[in-house]
């Protein structure tokens, strides 16, 4: 894809030839756009296909940008078909799944020889989606058997959201706030609080598709719909922290 993996945007490092250049950085309304393809990319998998498909490896690197940074879910080589009524409801016992995905992404019931489901990918999107908006990986060390990305966030919300955003946001806000003498103090502070309560909705979102228990995570169109609405509301605001450079 012309724009790479949202790995690469995600985590950006510059080559020798790139040092010099600005290193690409995603918007607010960016991410949020990729989260909805996403989300829907998934959706068309479990409810749309023929047969419902799990992805079972869902990851930025999987996660691929067009020309217009419209997002499409690749790399296929540990999907699996399964029975509708599976992808629509709970997993089942097996003795051995046969494979485990990505750690950090994989959902912890695949570790316990659960078969793969719809749900496991609802959870991998979850921790996707707080990746997408923290900057931080599961894997990275700060994270144990004692503390994990979800818990992280969800110990945050909603107090403590500024503490746990990607800090890119922070900056760009900043950084917009200075170059608009124009709008008034009133508006600049009504758009970093419509922000702030935006990033906690995703958030949130994010927590509840990734729960422990499959039962209990968000179905992945419900996540859909939350997430369309926050981008109205975001696009009704006119943020837009965070401009892409290329």
């Amino acid at each position: 894809m012309p724009n790479g993996s949202l790995e690469n945007w995600l985590h950006p490092v510059a080559t020798p030839d790139e040092i010099n250049d600005v290193l690409r950085i995603l918007s607010l309304p960016q991410r949020l756009n990729i989260a909805i393809d996403v989300a829907s990319a998934l959706d068309y998998l479990h409810h749309h296909c023929h047969k419902p498909i799990v992805h079972c490896d869902l990851k930025p690197s999987n996660v691929l940008l067009d020309n217009d940074m419209t997002a499409h879910v690749g790399d296929f080589g540990l999907a699996r078909f399964i029975p509708e009524a599976a992808g629509r409801s709970h997993p089942s016992q097996s003795s051995s799944v046969g494979l485990k995905g990505t750690i950090g992404y994989a959902a912890p019931e695949y570790g316990m020889g659960t078969k793969v489901s719809a749900l496991g990918d609802t959870y991998s999107y979850g921790i996707l989606l707080l990746e997408m908006f923290t900057g931080k990986r599961p894997t990275e060390s700060m994270f144990n058997d004692k503390l994990n990305l979800h818990n992280f966030v969800k110990m945050a919300l909603p107090e403590r959201i500024a503490d746990i955003i990607d800090p890119i946001f922070l900056s760009s806000k900043a950084e917009e706030e200075e170059t608009t003498a124009a709008d008034s103090s009133n508006l600049a502070h009504m758009k970093r609080e419509k922000m702030h309560e935006c990033l906690i909705s995703i958030l949130r979102i994010g927590v509840s598709c990734s729960l422990e228990s499959p039962r209990e995570r968000m179905a992945i169109t419900e996540a859909i719909k939350e997430l369309q609405l926050i981008r109205k509301i975001l696009l009704g605001n006119g943020v837009s922290f965070g401009a892409s450079t290329g």
